[in-house]
């Protein structure tokens, strides 16, 4: 495919924050963009020039919509595989394709890949039953965090562990359904790499930013993250891996634990744009979603030179009902155009700019 004119029509799987900014910065980058959701005027829609309101499974709907579009991206990891698969079977182009996706969509999976791959994890095993849970726990030391195979996500689908605990309470808190249990890692911070591939097979990462989670929720990112050259290009070595063996075209981010010592185990990936990466609009040359944009349009990635430190703040439900002014004169707001603050909900967030590169 050639690189897109602009005028182009890129659609997006999705009409969430993610969607949102991707279509804002893809509208500045001169093209128009397409929302495919099944919500009622979701936040991603009200910034686009066309929403697509049907179910991601709507065959006739995902054939009228790739019609209508040049590129079709997607902004979140929970897009089903088989309308993906879809999409391309019908000659549309998805950028990124289902590969990462469906690596994604799965945490045993996703663990065993990068395993295999050469990107080490933490210890893990598979929990299909109490009997397996029991065992896992003694294989990996006694603590662990038992977590749904599919579908969780900030801190949902997920029970910290320890020897002693009630194991068929923890196993029915999840449903019962296939999970994973992870090892518990001593890691003295966390890091993310977010880093893009673009259809010609060049990457670029940006600096890797150091994340402060609570509840299983992301509520600050840090950059620069304060580690050596050599972590930092272990990292982006790593990231780069990814990308390249998953045939990514875009941006994705790899979360990192780091241990005493400096080694590095992944915890997991995201095949999009992500909360971490959040601050590099305001700090770099070029962000994330711009950076998303330009990969999937088949343009030359941009510099992601860092010019500003950075901490990127989460606003979770209704702190981001406190008027603009309450922040920093310096911090960037951006709220996520969601009308229910519910608790915990991620309603925007704040990027402060700390100091110059």
């Amino acid at each position: 495919m050639k690189p897109l004119p602009p005028g182009s029509v890129i659609g997006i799987l999705g009409g969430g924050q993610l969607g949102r900014m991707l279509a804002s910065a893809a509208a500045r980058l001169g093209f128009d963009v397409h929302i495919f959701a099944p919500e009622d005027s979701p936040p991603a829609a009200r910034v686009a020039a066309m929403h697509w309101q049907a179910a991601y499974d709507d065959e006739s709907a995902l054939r009228e919509f790739a019609d209508a579009c040049d590129v079709i991206t997607y902004e979140f990891e929970n897009i089903p595989v088989q309308s993906v698969d879809f999409l391309v079977s019908i000659g549309a182009v998805v950028r990124p394709g289902a590969a990462s996706l469906e690596k994604s969509q799965d945490r045993l999976a996703e663990k065993q890949f990068l395993n295999a791959i050469g990107i080490e994890t933490g210890a893990f095993a598979e929990v299909s039953s109490v009997s397996d849970l029991e065992q896992a726990l003694k294989t990996l030391g006694r603590a662990g965090i038992l977590k749904t195979r599919r579908d969780g996500y900030d801190g949902k689908g997920q029970v910290r562990l320890k020897s002693g605990d009630d194991l068929a309470a923890a196993y029915a808190d999840i449903d019962e359904v296939p999970a994973i249990l992870e090892a518990y890692v001593p890691f003295e911070r966390e890091i993310s790499v977010v880093i893009a591939r673009g259809a010609d097979g060049s990457m670029a990462a940006f600096d890797p930013s150091m994340n402060d989670h609570a509840g299983g929720i992301l509520r600050t990112s840090i950059a620069p993250c304060g580690l050596s050259d050599d972590i930092i290009a272990r990292a982006r070595t790593m990231a780069e891996a990814l990308a390249r063996e998953t045939g990514h075209i875009g941006v994705l981010a790899l979360e990192l634990f780091v241990l005493e010592d400096g080694t590095l185990l992944a915890n997991e990936f995201a095949p999009r744009v992500h909360n971490s990466g959040h601050w590099t609009p305001e700090a770099c040359l070029t962000g994330q979603f711009e950076q998303h944009i330009r990969a999937v349009a088949g343009w030359p990635l941009g510099p992601v030179t860092r010019v500003f430190d950075a901490e990127m703040h989460n606003l979770l439900g209704e702190e981001a009902l406190a008027p603009a002014d309450s922040y920093d004169k310096d911090a960037v707001l951006t709220l996520y155009g969601k009308r229910d603050a519910k608790p915990g909900r991620k309603m925007g967030h704040v990027v402060a700019r700390t100091g110059r590169a």
